[in-house]
């Protein structure tokens, strides 16, 4: 069991550091957005950055399943995952907290699916606050733009 909590507490870590980066990539590229969005489109650029910061943060939380997918995938006693895709579909599943209970890991890895669950609901709290703070940050500039008009 202890070694199962080791192994998922890596790829916490792992997921983590993606989130960071991730979270400090789009800042960047938003910061160089910035000033579009004082202009007359704003309506148009102010939505195309909240479907695409939408977009860059479900990929990243697919890449983060899908590292725990590998995980499960390659642990000798979890036999349950014949496909990646079942593996996947787990993972998905658990980093979600939807739990569907169709699939489970019977052996003592599963202890692994409620340390995912754990990162998961961590990862996708953080990228919730992260799109707020991109849409007050969208309020902000339209209450700006109505003043300045």
């Amino acid at each position: 069991m202890l070694l199962n909590i080791i192994l998922g507490l890596v790829v916490i870590g792992l997921t983590v550091i993606i989130q960071a980066y991730g979270t400090i990539l789009w800042v960047s590229k938003y910061d160089k957005q910035r000033n579009r969005l004082d202009s007359s489109n704003f309506k148009t650029h102010g939505t195309r950055l909240l479907i695409s910061t939408a977009i860059f943060l479900i990929f990243i939380h697919l890449v983060q399943a899908a590292i725990w997918a590998l995980l499960f995938m390659f642990l000798p006693d979890v036999i349950e995952f014949e496909t990646f895709e079942k593996s996947m579909y787990f993972s998905l599943v658990t980093f979600t907290t939807l739990g569907y209970g169709e699939i489970t890991i019977s052996s003592t890895s599963r202890i692994l699916a409620g340390l995912e669950a754990i990162n998961g609901i961590t990862l996708i709290g953080w990228s919730t606050a992260f799109m707020f703070a991109i849409f007050q940050e969208l309020i902000r500039k339209s209450v700006k733009n109505k003043h300045v008009n």
